[in-house]
């Protein structure tokens, strides 16, 4: 799941000190991977997107089901969406939980390099998703990597 940290960090995340609502997302696929393919309890890598450099920082967990992203309904915020029905939203959200920030980011190039992830979706030229599923495979190597852990905040 990607973020600016510049508009919202790990940082933020584990500030937050519980639940926080992953809002804003206006994409029909990502609408459907929140709807159709996460499950409470499942956990989620958090990269930070446009950075110097962009990669991941560290993991959240998925809780909660899928329910209407209130944004699209407030004509103050980015995220608002004139033509979503209050009585069938048209974008969804998920809230997510800090687990653990890493002592150091992944980077994409880092991440190429990962006998494994050849087939890693955000390793995919053009690919422009904010949130995409990771299979077993990939995330185990991904954690192999060294140097990654640190005690978690929460």
């Amino acid at each position: 799941m990607k973020s600016e940290p510049d508009c919202y960090s790990i940082d933020d995340l584990a500030a937050a000190g519980g639940p926080a609502m992953w809002e804003g997302c206006r994409n029909y696929t990502v609408r459907n991977f929140f709807r159709d393919t996460m499950q409470p309890g499942d956990l989620a890598f958090f990269y930070h997107s446009n950075a110097e450099p962009s990669g991941i920082v560290g993991t959240m967990e998925i809780v909660g089901d899928a329910y209407p992203d209130p944004t699209q309904f407030d004509p103050t915020s980015d995220y608002y969406d004139p033509k979503s029905p209050r009585e069938k939203p048209r974008w969804l959200l998920r809230d997510v939980l800090f687990r653990e920030k890493w002592e150091r980011v992944v980077s994409l190039a880092e991440l190429r390099g990962v006998p494994g992830l050849e087939e890693m979706l955000v390793l995919r030229r053009g690919q422009r998703l904010s949130v995409m599923p990771v299979t077993e495979a990939e995330w185990q190597a991904v954690n192999a990597l060294p140097g990654l852990r640190r005690e978690p905040v929460a």
